[in-house]
């Protein structure tokens, strides 16, 4: 099994949202140095949590700052650009990192729908478009020919090389687990957004649908992408966990707030019921001593069929989190 990353820039209350994504610089080179497979990078807008907008601009400053870890988004919310204009950006993505380079595509808008029209007019019709936008990326992305009726049949997303950048379908619904399987992509699963609800399903739809498209293609892959926090002593994990149970009690509300610390988020008035759901949201993440989210992230692998797990994390402290990423990949031996 292999262990990466996904950082979504977090936020943090007290600090300014431009610190946030040279934490993320800093966060990526450390974890290069654990052993991590991979470093994703996820894509938000007009959010007071997340500061990371645009994926492929940090891509650059990351896989230009590294040299051995694969780099990428997770992903690229496609329905708000043009495909061509994607293409063209990874190509030259891979021309700065050759053979590092990942293409996680998705269809949700990571906004609000008036955000969505501000980023795309056509926003209300163009997730419609999404299976045919990614035919059209993977074409351009590895110089393979477009349908012959194709009207930018002729088109070429340069810079050409001799590597293409490893696309990926992410999700968290069957949806995009069926197009992952109907395409022969690697697919991952957004385990984290829903505490793990429907990744079964959406796996086993992955697995059971895939189409190899030939035999030279890319092989079957699964990933999810979980929070996981491991501290020297669980009381610790606990303790940091406080900031992001918070955070999402407050988004289920439907209030993106910076990551709070975890004395802040001992203030907030929270209901009983909303109690409740941040007590099981701790349980079903994956929050304890390094040897204890291994362990639970050993047997996640197995029960879904893993090939992968990409970790996020976000603590108040960023010390916190680089320290997170190092004990995981000291126990499970990455280095």
């Amino acid at each position: 099994m292999k262990l990466s990353v996904l950082d979504q820039s977090p936020i943090r209350n007290n600090a300014s949202p431009d610190q946030s994504i040279r934490e993320s610089i800093a966060l990526a080179q450390a974890c290069e140095g654990f052993g991590y497979h991979r470093y994703w990078l996820s894509e938000h807008h007009n959010s007071g949590s997340v500061a990371g907008s645009a994926p492929e601009v940090l891509a650059a400053a990351i896989a230009a700052s590294t040299s051995r870890i694969r780099v990428g988004a997770a992903g690229i919310m496609l329905p708000h650009y043009a495909s061509l204009k994607i293409a063209e950006q990874f190509r030259v993505l891979e021309a700065i990192a050759p053979g590092r380079i990942d293409l996680g595509l998705g269809r949700a808008p990571g906004s609000d729908g008036r955000t969505a029209l501000a980023l795309n007019p056509n926003a209300r019709t163009a997730a419609d478009m999404f299976p045919s936008q990614v035919r059209d990326v993977m074409a351009w992305v590895s110089g393979s020919p477009l349908p012959v009726d194709h009207p930018f049949r002729t088109l070429i997303a340069e810079p050409r090389g001799p590597h293409a950048p490893e696309i990926w379908i992410l999700g968290s619904s069957n949806y995009g687990a069926q197009l992952a399987a109907w395409f022969g992509l690697p697919y991952a699963f957004a385990y984290f957004f829903s505490d793990g609800a429907g990744a079964a399903e959406a796996l086993h739809a992955y697995h059971s649908q895939f189409r190899q498209p030939a035999p030279e293609e890319v092989q079957k892959r699964a990933a999810v992408t979980v929070f996981a926090l491991a501290c020297e002593t669980e009381g610790e994990a606990k303790y940091w966990a406080k900031s992001r149970g918070a955070f999402w009690a407050m988004r289920n509300r439907g209030q993106y707030i910076p990551l709070p610390s975890p004395d802040e988020a001992e203030q907030f008035d929270f209901t009983e019921v909303e109690k409740a759901q941040m007590m099981l949201s701790l349980q079903r993440n994956f929050i304890g001593t390094a040897p204890q989210v291994a362990d639970r992230l050993r047997a996640l692998a197995q029960e879904l069929q893993l090939d992968e797990i990409a970790i996020t994390t976000a603590t108040y402290d960023p010390a916190v989190r680089t320290k997170s990423y190092e004990l995981l990949a000291k126990e499970l031996d990455l280095g």
